[in-house]
């Protein structure tokens, strides 16, 4: 039996409205009727953050949801798409050099968050309800097997399936362990609880900025991050750029890591605006390209980068995660937009498929777990291993300092590089999409 588009068996409740939830209520839209509701905390649906980086999988995707002809007049790609990110060895004073070029088989394309937004809220369903304002706080579950709601301006809701899409911070998540710690003890370590709940600070910050490229071309010519992506390498530190909205303006992305940090709380707000002048000396030791980019860096923003901890379970009984609610992870794979996407194909999917009823909506959110946890769990642990090769921190490989044997230690991490990366391209997207609906099949006996 195929997904249709049964008449409303139930209703989903979305809780955020990010890049995930979003997905996720174009996907239920396109494949049935089921209709949704979808909660954002803040006044408007809007996104933080600026570029992101869609891969070959995540294009996928697209392509099944029709999305990929809107994408296609707002992504920017290198001139020569054949080639992937251009690493250079930065931490130079007196000038860096370019280590290698990671080509890829599939092209990659880099957008602005906003657009990705605005096309998706352009393609959401007639079914889909928006309730802004609406900040989750917890839910409680009721005697007959429903869900109700509780928002921070004390109003309440019924939802016969809760979708936690409320990012690293997530009360959907931390609701769902309180609940399996006070109802389900066998099913989580309750010692681990307050790992699995809160978000943990990586000892790393993260300055952000948007360059127009009329602005990086008059200050500092020929500069190679005004055309493709650029990943500029030292030692503790390292700088991201690539061309967004149709090549008009460079996003910047530079980490400063702290080793003694990592795990401890971060004090003070996680997002801030800081001084141009506070960038600049934290990577006052790079190469003149790098400096010169960061000098038409105008109102930057510092992040404290925070993760989820791997989790053991994403769902109990109508209650599921996805995106950043889950598997929040360090951005060094340019992926966590795509996983949370991802998540909410096969989870759409599966709930607007005419085998999933009122009475096995638990089974399909494990199915909908069974897929996609152990990938997304993987896609997080590696990126986290791959930022300290970025950083000449990984052990084993170049640390940056000893350069008798640069150029054959810097091969060997760039082989090591290559392969961390290779997850990307080992199978489609779709693939998984088969095997969720297949699982869904043979739990529904057919």
């Amino acid at each position: 039996m195929a997904s249709g588009s049964s008449l409303p068996k139930f209703r989903v409740a979305i809780c955020g409205g990010g890049i995930g939830g979003l997905v996720l209520a174009v996907t239920i839209g396109k494949y049935s009727k089921v209709p949704v509701d979808l909660y954002e905390a803040r006044p408007e649906i809007t996104t933080a953050g600026a570029g992101i980086a869609i891969w070959r999988r995540t294009m996928e995707v697209m392509h099944e949801l029709g999305l990929y002809g809107d994408l296609e007049k707002v992504v920017s790609r290198a001139p020569d798409s054949s080639r992937g990110p251009c690493f250079r060895r930065a931490d130079l004073v007196d000038g860096g050099h370019e280590w290698f070029h990671q080509t890829f088989k599939y092209d990659q394309s880099n957008l602005h968050r906003r657009d990705m937004v605005d096309i998706l809220k352009k393609h959401l369903p007639s079914t889909c309800a928006i309730h802004l304002s609406k900040r989750l706080t917890t839910y409680t579950q009721t005697q007959a097997g429903g869900l109700q709601l509780h928002f921070a301006d004390g109003t309440s809701v019924a939802a016969d399936i809760l979708v936690g899409a409320d990012g690293v911070k997530s009360p959907t998540r931390k609701a769902m362990f309180d609940w399996l710690v006070g109802h389900k003890p066998d099913a989580i370590d309750k010692r681990k609880l307050a790992d699995y709940v809160n978000p943990v600070w990586t000892g790393r910050l993260v300055y952000r900025a948007l360059v127009p490229l009329e602005v990086l071309q008059r200050c500092s010519p020929g500069n190679p991050s005004a055309k493709e992506m650029i990943v500029a390498c030292g030692r503790g530190k390292h700088v991201v750029t690539y061309p967004v909205a149709r090549g008009t303006l460079v996003n910047v992305a530079a980490y400063i890591y702290d080793p003694q940090k990592a795990g401890t709380h971060f004090e003070g707000h996680w997002v801030a605006d800081v001084s141009e002048e506070e960038v600049q000396r934290a990577f006052e030791n790079f190469e003149p390209y790098i400096r010169q980019l960061l000098e038409c860096c105008k109102k930057p923003s510092r992040w404290a980068l925070h993760i989820v901890n791997e989790l053991p379970l994403w769902t109990s009984g109508n209650v599921a995660l996805i995106g950043d609610a889950c598997h929040a992870m360090t951005p060094f794979f340019g992926a966590g937009a795509g996983q949370a996407i991802e998540d909410a194909f096969v989870l759409g999917r599966l709930l607007a498929h005419d085998l999933t009823t009122p009475q096995n909506l638990p089974e399909a959110l494990r199915v909908y777990q069974e897929i996609r946890l152990p990938s997304a769990n993987y896609v997080a642990r590696e990126s986290y291993k791959t930022g300290f090769m970025y950083d000449f921190l990984a052990p084993g490989y170049f640390d940056g300092l000893d350069r008798t044997n640069e150029k054959e230690e810097l091969e060997r991490l760039h082989q090591a590089i290559i392969t961390q990366w290779e997850w990307q391209m080992k199978e489609g997207f779709i693939e998984q999409w088969a095997e969720a609906e297949k699982l869904l099949k043979k739990s529904s006996g057919c």
